[in-house]
């Protein structure tokens, strides 16, 4: 009987949360966060595009990924050029021959006072956040829909609800990625595409990791976060597996928070705690 029940529940889990033969595009898969997800979907057995500007650290995810006996490709390429998205498409899929999965996680950031933007930072990062994004997933569209369908899973962050200083492009662009999610969903969910975000808070990554030198900063960071702590990219792994599988075939245009509780509110003395 227990041998019985262990078969049952391996085959609930296979048949919602089994990636296996998916084709996955992580873009921003060379490192952090992009590089979590793309190894965890390996894991549950999608074969993974992996993307990056720096070749040695998209050799690196793949070798990661081998070492898991997972399958992945590497795929260079820089997003700050909007023509080569469309490249980026054409090559995996020239490769595979389908694209099931698309998770949007490239982003960059500049840490400055909106008086010292300059407007190179600014057409940077809304090209690498936004537009690339935007005009990558256009690409994808028409493939996901001759196939019957996909999944598109958009990277936010807490700067899409929450106000801070010296991040004013970044906020904007993650602002923007949140209301794109929702047209996005609306426009293809008729072509079984759904389309989600997962929303990070503050996770241990080399993208906050200058905010944590400074300790005013780290010590604010930490006691404004109800669970006391930063997030590892490993705690971004459940979620992004779940809307990759037939598991979220009914849920498009959600927002999923994912910060020990920071948008949740907070204790009136976290200074003190």
């Amino acid at each position: 009987m227990e041998n019985a029940t262990m078969d049952n529940k391996k085959d609930i889990l296979q048949r919602f949360f089994s990636l296996e033969g998916k084709i996955a595009l992580v873009t921003g898969s060379s490192s952090g966060i992009g590089r979590e997800i793309a190894v965890s979907l390996a894991e549950a057995g999608a074969i993974i595009a992996v993307h990056g500007r720096d070749q040695d650290r998209i050799l690196e995810t793949c070798k990661i990924i081998d070492r898991k006996h997972g399958k992945a490709s590497p795929f260079k390429a820089d997003l700050m050029e909007i023509e080569n998205c469309r490249k980026l498409t054409e090559d995996i899929y020239k490769a595979f021959g389908r694209i099931d999965i698309l998770v949007n996680c490239a982003s960059i950031n500049r840490r400055k006072p909106i008086r010292e933007v300059t407007l190179e930072d600014f057409d940077d990062i809304v090209s690498v956040n936004l537009k690339s994004l935007y005009f990558l997933s256009q690409a994808i569209y028409p493939i996901m829909k001759s196939q019957g369908g996909g999944k598109i899973i958009n990277i936010g962050s807490l700067n899409m609800f929450y106000g801070l200083d010296t991040v004013s492009v970044y906020g904007m662009t993650k602002g923007g990625i949140g209301q794109l999610t929702k047209v996005m969903a609306v426009e293809w969910a008729a072509d079984n595409i759904q389309i989600n975000s997962i929303v990070p808070g503050f996770i241990d990554t080399p993208l906050i990791k200058p905010l944590l030198l400074d300790e005013k900063k780290e010590k604010w960071i930490r006691n404004r976060i109800p669970a006391r702590r930063l997030g590892n990219t490993a705690e971004l792994v459940g979620v992004a597996i779940l809307l990759s599988s037939d598991a979220s075939s009914y849920i498009t245009g959600q927002n999923f928070i994912v910060d020990g509780g920071f948008l949740a509110g907070g204790s009136w003395n976290h200074d003190e705690i």
